[in-house]
């Protein structure tokens, strides 16, 4: 804790707007999985707001709370990248405008390494605050990868932030992205940080990216069922007494009030992500103790809040700078939805595009990969590769009959998402227990047999062995197509027009009532 004031200290900090004889008000504001989501976006799942989120539009948010803030600081628990524009700029964008938004310190989520963790190494150096990641070190050794901790003071106030990214979250990635790190399991190593810097800090805050890798489905906050839960974040809650807040990272799962663990008094938070709800958590902390006053998320109601100049204008100048991305390709005459737990209009077709493209039996997609929904009308560049923001090569990847049976009932656990597919028909029954919920399956027509070799076109980071998918490392075969995926999704709609998409039904719950 801060020293204590002497009383004529009081009485001028009080007439100058410091500490007063209660205690400071220190509010401290969060986001995690931005996810690149630049644009706000129909809140069709809410009756209150028509438009929600926006980068600029937050940014307003943050600026008017950290107006009102007598002590403020802002952090984000993982994710800022994804999306055309970070994968154009390879990064810089999420991390300049998260600059010029005042960001204190940063976790790294699974996402910061989708262009390689060579490249992340490199341009988390562009920004002056800290990019933290506690239990990521170099592969065979004990030297980190990242700050793993920082005190940060202000107005009198220190708070320690310590940021770690779970190991089911480096698993949610091509593996060959990290493969030159080795990710400890977090509550390996904040318990030993959190006793070295209690001491000297009036507030220990945690930023985590971890638990069950969460849906990238816009309605998330009104889908229980995509929703992953704080489980992780709690348990390192009550591993060691003295973390005043944790805030989390990647199950997307929005606490509207603070969860606490009951054996430490720590809280727990999260938004739902994308950008779409600001944060909040506010203490009170005085010379005699610290006090929780509670948490609470903020809706980035666009159609209240103006856009940020500074923000929209560094977010057009990348824009102009991409101009080619806001061409179109083609147009729609339905619109492309995906879902993380069902079979999807955008899955299905973007499943048939991968298996032309391999010129295979086959094509499966994983839906963790479809970030974006599609309206009607002019398609662009940009609406596509937003959709599919990856830079997966197409794998072309001969498997067994039962190898590829394992693999659908992989995908039928729902622990990344339905996977979406192409010349198959899949019946299967969901009150089963996982791993035996597959009834039959057709290959284009004819029923699947255990012995057979089946020529399968599907994205990298499955071949690979990722996204949980480690059945396709008993692969008889695999190559790779010389274009990548988003190469393909963009020749496959140029001169497109009035593309018509329907849900097949490829994918048959028998459990359905």
């Amino acid at each position: 804790m801060f020293l204590r004031i002497g009383v004529f200290f009081l009485v001028f900090s009080m007439l100058v707007g410091g500490a007063s004889a209660d205690g400071k008000q220190v509010v401290i504001a969060f986001t995690n999985d931005i996810e690149s989501a630049y644009d706000p976006v129909d809140a069709f799942w809410r009756d209150d707001i028509e438009q929600i989120g926006g980068i600029a539009q937050l940014a307003t948010l943050i600026r008017q709370l950290r107006s009102e803030s007598q002590v403020f600081f802002l952090f984000d628990a993982g994710d800022i990248f994804t999306g055309t524009l970070a994968k154009r700029t390879q990064g810089a964008v999420s991390f300049d405008l998260m600059a010029l938004m005042g960001y204190d310190a940063i976790a790294i989520g699974n996402h910061e390494f989708e262009y390689g963790w060579q490249t992340l190494a490199d341009q988390k150096n562009r920004v002056a605050f800290p990019v933290l990641g506690a239990n990521l070190f170099y592969k065979d050794t004990n030297h980190p990868f990242a700050q793993p901790w920082v005190i940060l003071e202000r107005e009198g106030i220190r708070v320690g932030v310590i940021g770690v990214m779970g190991q089911d979250a480096a698993t949610a990635l091509i593996p060959s992205n990290i493969a030159g790190l080795t990710v400890l399991p977090p509550i390996d190593v904040v318990p030993a940080l959190v006793r070295k810097l209690r001491p000297e800090c009036d507030l220990i805050v945690v930023l985590t990216h971890q638990g069950e890798t969460a849906p990238m489905q816009t309605d998330d906050e009104a889908d229980a069922s995509v929703q992953r839960g704080n489980e992780a974040n709690l348990e390192l809650a009550g591993s060691v007494v003295g973390i005043d807040l944790i805030l989390g990272g990647h199950t997307d799962a929005g606490t509207r009030e603070a969860l606490i663990q009951p054996s430490t008094g720590t809280a727990v938070m999260q938004t739902y992500g994308q950008g779409q709800h600001l944060g909040v958590a506010e203490f009170t902390v005085s010379d005699k103790a610290v006090e929780f006053e509670g948490g609470r998320l903020i809706s980035v109601n666009a159609d209240e809040l103006a856009a940020d100049p500074e923000i929209a204008a560094r977010l057009d100048a990348y824009r102009e700078l991409h101009a080619d991305l806001y061409e179109p390709v083609g147009t729609l005459a339905t619109g492309i939805t995906r879902r993380y737990n069902a079979e999807s209009s955008m899955g299905g077709l973007f499943a048939d595009i991968v298996r032309d493209a391999a010129e295979a039996d086959i094509g499966l997609m994983p839906s963790g990969a479809l970030r974006k929904d599609i309206g009607d009308g002019v398609v662009t560049r940009v609406d596509l590769l937003d959709a599919f923001p990856f830079e997966d090569k197409i794998a072309i990847v001969t498997l067994r009959g039962s190898v590829l049976r394992a693999v659908l009932e992989q995908g039928l656990t729902l622990e990344r998402g339905m996977l979406q597919v192409s010349g198959l028909s899949v019946r299967y029954d969901s009150s089963r227990p996982a791993g035996d919920r597959v009834l039959t399956v057709l290959v284009n027509g004819k029923p699947l047999e255990d012995e057979a070799l089946y020529r399968v076109g599907t994205l990298e980071i499955l071949a690979q062995g990722g996204d949980r998918y480690t059945q396709f490392l008993s692969a008889e075969n695999t190559s790779w197509a010389e274009a990548t995926f988003a190469d393909a999704l963009l020749d496959a709609f140029e001169g497109e027009k009035d593309l018509r998409v329907e849900i097949e039904k490829r994918l048959t719950d028998v459990a359905d009532p």
